[in-house]
This record gives structure tokens, sequence and C-alpha cells, in this order.
């Protein structure tokens, strides 16, 4: 009896452990995320166009520029950035790819995807996928690892010739995360998001500190690092309650009746 209530009273905890971690992973509705969504990129990383994961962004432009946008990515977040090109009806062969650079401007590699594709000269569009590695919440200096912060998308072809140079062209660029979970947890966390920063904005009497003017100002919708939960928690508990109920059942099984027994007289 003692044993089934110890065990009861296990799985009512990770079951209520268990349920801030479901509400954390289930997705807000698209519809409110594709409301307003930027019809224009930058030419820079400073004029970048910000841009919420889960949005479809449209911008139109000519062949040969260079477009750019910024999203945020949290820790255990690994994000897809998928781009279409819509081509005109006459061009010749060209080749688009897009780059992906953290908030230190460090390019990321590809986990897989097609990041560099060749158009045809009879192809109405072409389209691109990067998909990233999963943000780290810690990584040593010499790293060149994923970490928390602003993102940058660069859509552009690199292999065009010149008579296709100026030629309208239209894209459409999306973000979206996989959240990986308890599986991507380090021991360890920025003191801030790589969110770069424009400089000294203004700065005031030497009791106020200085304002700076961000180049990125979006940020997760439940703000940054915002994972600091996940399912790590729960095997570790479950783990614990595991091997408690082991050495619980253990000791059942050998202490015996709990009496001595009777010794005849004489023996």
């Amino acid at each position: 009896m003692r044993i089934t209530r110890v065990l009861s009273a296990a799985l009512l905890t990770l079951g209520l452990a268990a349920g801030p971690a479901a509400a954390d992973s289930s997705p807000s509705p698209s519809a409110s995320q594709d409301s307003g969504a930027p019809t224009e990129a930058g030419t820079s990383f400073r004029t970048a166009t910000e841009i919420e994961q889960g949005q479809t962004a449209t911008a139109s432009a000519s062949t040969g520029d260079y477009l750019y946008w910024s999203f945020p990515a949290d820790a255990g977040q690994r994000p897809t950035v998928k781009a279409t090109v819509k081509l005109p009806d006459t061009h010749a062969t060209e080749a688009w790819q897009i780059d992906v650079y953290d908030g230190l401007r460090r390019r990321q590699s590809c986990q897989y995807g097609a990041q560099t594709r060749t158009a045809a000269a009879d192809a109405a569009s072409v389209e691109l996928t990067c998909v990233l590695r999963t943000v780290r919440a810690w990584s040593e200096p010499w790293a060149d690892d994923p970490l928390p912060g602003t993102y940058y998308l660069r859509l552009t072809a690199v292999d065009v010739p010149t008579s296709d140079l100026g030629l309208p062209v239209d894209a459409e660029v999306r973000v979206d995360s996989k959240d990986i979970g308890g599986a991507a947890a380090v021991d360890g966390a920025l003191a801030a998001p790589l969110v770069p920063g424009a400089g000294v904005l203004s700065q005031g009497d030497e009791e106020e500190s200085t304002k700076e003017a961000l180049l990125a100002s979006l940020e997760p919708s439940d703000g940054w690092s915002s994972g600091w939960w996940s399912d790590r928690w729960v095997w570790t508990a479950f783990g614990g309650v595991l091997a408690a109920l082991a050495g619980i059942g253990g000791y059942a099984l050998t202490r015996g009746s709990g009496r001595p027994s009777r010794v005849p007289p004489g023996a």
C-alpha cells in the first residue's frame, strides 16, 4: 500500500510538471502572425526589414539586388528559412542563394536544405531552403554555434548573366522554427541576446543610463530565454522518482517480515 501511494504521488507530480511544458510547446495561431507582414526588404544589414517567425514577407526587387530581412531566434529553436523567387517570363539561366547570419554577422551554415539553386531559362520560380543548427543558450567564445538573438537573411542572385541584371523579380520569405526541447539544453546562458545596436542615441546626466538605438527590436512572443523550461526537467524528475521507487522496492523485498524468528529452547 505504501509503495502504491508513493507511485501515485510521483505520477501526479510528473503530470503537474509536464503541464507547463505542453503549454509552452503549443503553437500560436498563424493567422495573427501573418497580419501586417512586411512587403519590402532592406538593402543591407543596417536596413534589414524585421519579420516575425511564422510571417510570410514579400518584396519586389530587381535581379542583382541584395535583399535583407531579420528575425529573432531563441535558445532551443531550430529555424527553417524558406525563400521563393518569382522570375520574369524571359530570362537566362541564373543561380540564387540565401545566406543566414547571426547577431555578430557570422555566417551560419545550413544543416541541410537547398541553400543555392540554379533556375533554368524556362523556370517561372526558384525555391530555396536553409535549416539552421539548433540555437544554443550558451557556447564557448571560440565556437561558431548559433546563439539567441537577431538573425539576418540575405537573398541574392550569385550567378546571373549581364543581360538579366535589372529584370524585375518578386521574392517571398518565411521563417519557422521547431522547438527541440531538452535535447538541446546546456548548462549556461548568455547575459543578453545578440541583438545589434546602432550606437548611443542620447546620453543624459551622469545619474542617467546611456540609451542605445537598436537595429532590431523584435523578440520572441514570450520574451528572450523563454525556453528555460524544457522536457529535460521532466526526464530528470522521472529518473529521480524511478530511483527512489527502486530503492523502496528493494528495501521492501529484502527486509523480510521484520520480526526475528523464534529459536526453540535448548537449541
